[in-house]
């Protein structure tokens, strides 16, 4: 199957659709009755309160957050390809994003992480723009303001303002008016909604949207032992990727090098990231796909031994299924 995602053939979003329902099929089985998309943000319930009553069969919400990954799947793969960042084309990063989304049971309905990820892969699009542009000011205010948006329906999002400036750091040469245009970019959102919260007599509350960043953290205590042993052939295919990348890391564009480095970034963000809203669960970790993804890719794409390859993606696909089909 690696093979058949190694080329850059728009039949492969069939196998992708395909591949979506194989993993996701056999939750519908063990789905509760009913689902609720999960909204915490104070400005989201004050203003839309009928969001927060929002339920779905397990079928449609399934159904909803299949075709979301499809979408930010061939998103992915359109930002990878457009800037070359696995140095040919292929359809591996639609593949392992496809494969990551639908890693954990949580991951198979709709949530706000997941629609979080349209939004990084915007930002992630105009982050690998800062290399090439001449002015980037325009973009720095841009990513401020998508930061804010993504914040405004899941707050954890605020920590990917620190991506934006690792980004200044590895793509630019230090211009302040960089670094101070993302955050006026930000502030220019929540300035809008400090006058609706104004004109609601809501003011004294606007501080209690920030309020859980300050947060005592807890590690996440979230994966069981059958859990684990669905990570293990996750972090193997992590580590063989690192090596793959180090060994490649020199001879790659400086495009590639600084992308992979903001990317490893990421992980570790949005992963730390989880403390504040520690009731999402597993979801919080969709946020990590796309980076993680990305580090799949490589690999794939790079390594040698095809059965070495094939037998770890086919491991994956199987563990995947397998505590799909048995709910412990």
């Amino acid at each position: 199957m690696i093979d058949i995602f190694r080329r850059y053939d728009l039949i492969n979003i069939l196998w992708l659709a395909i591949l979506l329902f194989i993993l996701r099929a056999g939750h519908v089985f063990f789905a509760p009755d009913i689902i609720h998309l999960q909204i915490t943000e104070p400005v989201i319930l004050t203003f839309f309160p009928q969001v927060a009553k929002m339920t779905f069969a397990p079928q449609v919400s399934m159904l909803l957050a299949g075709l979301v990954v499809l979408a930010q799947a061939v998103l992915v793969n359109y930002l990878i390809n457009f800037y070359n960042l696995l140095g040919r084309p292929s359809f591996l990063p639609a593949l392992m994003y496809v494969v990551l989304s639908g890693l954990f049971t949580p991951f198979l309905t709709l949530s706000v992480p997941l629609l979080c990820n349209f939004i990084v892969i915007w930002i992630l699009f105009k982050l690998f723009e800062l290399y090439k542009t001449e002015d980037s000011r325009s973009l720095a205010y841009d990513m401020g303001m998508l930061v804010a948006l993504g914040s405004l329906i899941y707050l954890p999002f605020t920590y990917l303002i620190l991506a934006v400036w690792f980004g200044f750091i590895i793509f630019r040469p230090f211009d302040w008016r960089e670094w101070v245009g993302s955050l006026i970019g930000y502030g220019t959102i929540y300035f809008f909604v400090a006058v609706v919260y104004y004109l609601t007599d809501r003011l004294p509350m606007l501080h209690q949207i920030w309020s859980p960043l300050g947060s005592t953290f807890q590690a996440p205590q979230l994966l069981d032992k059958y859990d684990l042993l669905l990570i293990i052939p996750v972090l193997i295919i992590l580590v063989l990727g690192t090596f793959k990348l180090q060994e490649n890391f020199f001879k790659s564009y400086v495009l590639i090098r600084k992308a992979f480095q903001l990317l490893f970034f990421m992980v570790i963000l949005t992963g730390v990231s989880f403390y504040v809203r520690p009731q999402f669960g597993l979801d919080h970790f969709l946020l990590c796909a796309v980076p993680v993804a990305i580090f799949f890719a490589y690999y794939f794409l790079y390594a040698n031994m095809r059965w070495m390859y094939e037998s770890l993606f086919f491991l994956l696909i199987a563990s995947i299924i397998y505590f799909q089909f048995n709910n412990f």
